[in-house]
């Protein structure tokens, strides 16, 4: 093992011939030194070893002007430390830079001589090499950009807990201290990224989206964290897809086919610029220009994609970026780099090779141009104007990653500072001791970062929370086109405050969006159509949720607003309109006063009530002629203040059932028609026995005497008084709205209890039965008394009219329920009416006509 150790620190110094690759380096000593990771390249040849000699190291290609910029930070500051009087006065830091070249190889071959450094001292390795020349350990290191590359950095440099900031790397898996131990960062994690960008959508009504990973640690968990957010809102993502700047010409246009095909307008990339490259440069050769880019803040500002040529297919974009920060003196220490000051950087010669197009007199690709292995550039003398080129490198107005770096190499200085001027007794380390600034080693100084707490020079407070994470905000942009010269402007759009409740972090102002570069429209990414008000969302199977079909609301139910999951039920005193859109009151309906069939009835009432008052006037005033005296007079009295009840009760029926009226009519009606049948019956019986009998002797005059006629009635009629009582208390009838009617509601009475309605209709059938039965055994009296067979009659009548009644009374709904029991009220009532008084009253009245 420890001779492995010792191969890994040989290989960290071992030197590799390359022209550009990661052991190119800006380096200046001092008292503490500084590492420092970039992406002076965006990527690597694709090269086939196939180990017939020495592996060569493979070449950085695709130049990065802002990894050259964001270099310049780091220096910038740290140059800035050194000359400040307040700041680790009388101690110089020192830097030792490296190009990644994005990929993890390169890192970790620069940060291999990072731990190796720090080793050397305690591996005693002078029997493998001369190690006279020390060069101070490396106590910290900025970078690296990516999170896959840092992901790699940070399991080597977690080991020698040699502390690590980096300035670019958001993925949420780097939060993870248990296997992260060194790592911390000045951006915020993905975490909330994800989460804003599900806000977003779910902001603009998108539900059917594609979304896009990097092929590793930045990419994958941020989209997972991403599907995850979308699950919660009830999106869908119709397409989720991995790429790659490495990813074959044929996987590439695979993925644009599906793009191409799919209906998802929005595509959501969770990548960085190099690895979105490919998929945009087949987009543009496509002029698939109908799609809105939500970008994360890897690419977001690139000046990789944002390019004019690529502008037709991303313009439109909505992205995240970091909010910018102030750098004071910056912008002229950018402008003041040429290669002949700049002797501790060797990066400067491939920049200013690259932003002019030139060799360099004494550079090594002029002599591989000269061979023929590297194409055909002019000379340059190093004094060209930087000023006059067009480069990424000089685009200061918003400095976000730069700013990131500044903040992380002054992160370090502080921490250096508080360890300078630590109190005894009030240290972080054991027994409150103090570290020494002199012996200082990378472990003290990752204590100290974690307890980290300073106002910076824009006055914002730097601390790193439990996860070693800032706190911060992200600035939403938007990618217009330039009216100028067609280039790329990002316009600020809103923001996402991380800190704010859940619901308000999110702030957009649609005005100053404009899609696809002109329209103002907020474009469509739905996988239906919007249901209209008055429909609803119905499941297409084997569809996601998102696909669905409009379905019209059922009838009494509405939506009054679009994409409406479910339709509302309107309330019981209400019903839907024709669209569905709304509920109105239903028509509220009972046996009115005012409507013509009431109002018909009604007279027909009180008709019957005349008819019986002047019958009974009749018979009073004739009372003392042989033909009323015939009939009973007494109970002929009693049996038409009986009748005249039986219309009377009818009324009751008619107008707004109320919970007394509801009580009232049913034992009103019932009792009226007991008294009305139980004269009768005694009537009847009265003139059998008589006739019957063939000696009328006194006692049965003493018999049937009209005491005890009218306590016959009164016990027949006590029953039915009682049968009231007892459906009264136990199951009272009250006033009922009937919502069952689409449109109507129908304010009728529950009778409580059908069955005390059936024996109240009855008892009073069987009494009419009774009399029915006396009657036609009646049937063959003297001729001249024929009372019997119009008794007969008119039982005839009853029974035809309450037998109809009973199938009409179940078969009606509504006001008709009351209709039908008020004509069988009035029927029968007129019958008994008819039947048995009319003709006695053209009897009395025959001699005046005569």
């Amino acid at each position: 093992m420890r001779f492995y150790l010792y191969y890994l620190v040989l290989l960290g110094f071992s030197s590799v011939i390359s022209t550009y690759g990661p052991h190119q380096r800006a380096q200046k000593t001092g008292d503490i030194l500084l590492g420092g990771l970039f992406p002076m390249h965006f990527g690597v040849t694709s090269k086939d070893q196939d180990l017939a000699a020495r592996p060569e190291s493979t070449e950085c290609v695709r130049y990065n002007f802002r990894g050259f910029r964001w270099l310049q930070a780091m220096i910038f500051a740290i140059e800035e430390i050194n000359n400040s009087s307040t700041l680790l006065p009388n101690i110089t830091l020192g830097y030792r830079i490296f190009d990644t070249c994005n990929t993890v190889s390169k890192a970790l071959e620069a940060t291999l001589s990072f731990v190796a450094q720090n080793k050397i001292d305690s591996l005693n390795l002078d029997e493998f090499c001369n190690c006279t020349d020390h060069i101070p350990s490396t106590i910290a290191v900025v970078g690296a950009s990516g999170s896959a590359v840092s992901t790699a950095v940070a399991n080597l440099l977690g080991l020698f807990y040699i502390p690590q900031i980096s300035y670019a790397s958001s993925s949420r898996l780097l939060s993870n201290k248990n296997q992260f131990k060194s790592f911390m960062r000045t951006i915020p994690t993905d975490e909330h990224q994800a989460t804003a960008m599900a806000d977003i959508i779910d902001y603009f009504q998108w539900n059917w989206v594609i979304a896009v990973a990097s092929d590793d640690e930045y990419g994958r968990p941020g989209i997972e964290k991403f599907e995850k957010e979308m699950e919660e809102r009830d999106i869908c993502i119709h397409l989720s897809e991995l790429i790659s700047q490495y990813f074959e010409e044929w996987q590439i246009q695979g993925l644009v086919d599906r793009i191409e095909n799919s209906s998802a307008k929005v595509i959501v990339v969770f990548a960085s610029g190099p690895d979105i490259e490919p998929l945009i440069k087949e987009m543009v050769r496509r002029n698939i220009t109908d799609r809105i880019w939500l970008a994360s803040e890897a690419w977001a500002t690139t000046s990789l994609i944002a390019k004019p040529e690529y502008l037709d297919v991303v313009v439109g974009t909505i992205g995240f970026a970091l909010r910018a920060g102030e750098i004071p003196g910056f912008k002229d220490f950018l402008q003041e780099v040429t290669p002949k000051k700049s002797s501790h950087n060797e990066f400067v010669r491939e920049f200013w090779e690259e932003t002019f197009n030139c060799y360099l007199e004494d550079s090594q690709r002029l002599r591989d141009s000269e061979n023929g292995s590297t194409s055909f550039r002019p000379l340059c003398t190093g004094e060209e104007d930087i000023m006059g080129a067009e480069t990424p490198y000089l685009d200061y107005t918003h400095l976000r990653i730069s700013y990131n770096v500044y903040v992380a190499v002054h992160s370090i200085a502080q921490a250096l500072q508080d360890i300078l001027t630590c109190i005894p007794g009030r240290g972080f380390f054991s027994n409150n001791s103090c570290a020494d600034i002199k012996k200082i080693e990378a472990w003290q100084v990752l204590k100290q970062l974690r307890h980290l707490n300073f106002s910076n020079s824009m006055g914002e407070k730097v601390h790193f929370d439990e996860n070693a994470d800032p706190s911060g905000n992200y600035t939403i942009i938007n990618w217009h086109r330039s009216p100028e010269d067609g280039s790329v402007v990002f316009e600020e759009v809103g923001f996402y405050n991380m800190r704010a409740k859940r619901g308000v972090q999110l702030f957009i102002d649609n005005t100053k969006i404009l899609w696809n570069g002109y329209n103002t429209e907020v474009p469509f990414s739905n996988c239906s159509e919007d249901c209209e008000p008055g429909t609803r969302k119905g499941i297409i199977e084997s569809m996601p949720t998102c696909c669905f079909e409009c379905t019209e609301c059922s009838e009494g139910e509405y939506s009054d607003h679009k994409d409406a999951s479910v339709c509302t039920k309107c309330p019981n005193d209400s019903w839907s309109n024709e669209n569905h859109t709304s509920c109105f009151l239903k028509e509220i309906e009972f046996l009115s006063w005012t409507e013509p069939f009431g109002i018909a009835l009604a007279l027909c009432s009180v008709l019957g009530v005349f008819l019986t008052a002047f019958v009974m006037g009749v018979f009073i005033k004739f009372r003392n002629t042989p033909i009323v005296k015939a009939t009973n007079r007494e109970l002929s009295y009693l049996l038409l203040f009986s009748l005249i009840c039986c219309f009377s009760s009818s009324l009751i029926f008619i107008g707004e059932p109320q919970d007394w009226t509801c009580r009232l009519r049913q034992p009103a009606f019932g009792i009226s028609f007991v008294l009305c049948i139980s004269c009768i019956l005694v009537k009847t019986n009265r003139v059998l026995l008589v006739f019957e009998a063939k000696i009328p002797t006194s006692l049965h005059r003493k018999w049937w005497g009209l005491n005890l006629q009218f306590l016959l009635v009164f016990l027949f009629t006590f029953v039915q008084v009682m049968i009231c009582v007892v459906w009264l208390y136990n199951a009272p009838p009250a006033s009922y709205r009937n919502h069952d009617i689409d449109e109507i509601i129908f304010i009728t009475c529950n009778e409580g209890s059908m069955m005390a309605l059936g024996f109240l209709i009855g008892y009073t059938c069987l009494l009419a039965a009774i009399c029915f039965f006396f009657a036609f055994k009646s049937r063959k009296l003297p001729e001249n008394f024929t009372e019997a067979k119009f008794i007969t009659f008119s039982m005839l009548i009853f029974f035809i009219v309450w037998i109809s009644f009973i199938p009409a009374y179940f078969s009606t709904y509504g006001k008709f329920v009351s209709a039908v029991e008020v004509i069988a009220i009035l029927a029968s009532s007129f019958g008994l009416l008819a039947c048995i008084f009319f003709n006695k009253v053209y009897i009395i009245h025959q001699p005046q006509d005569q």
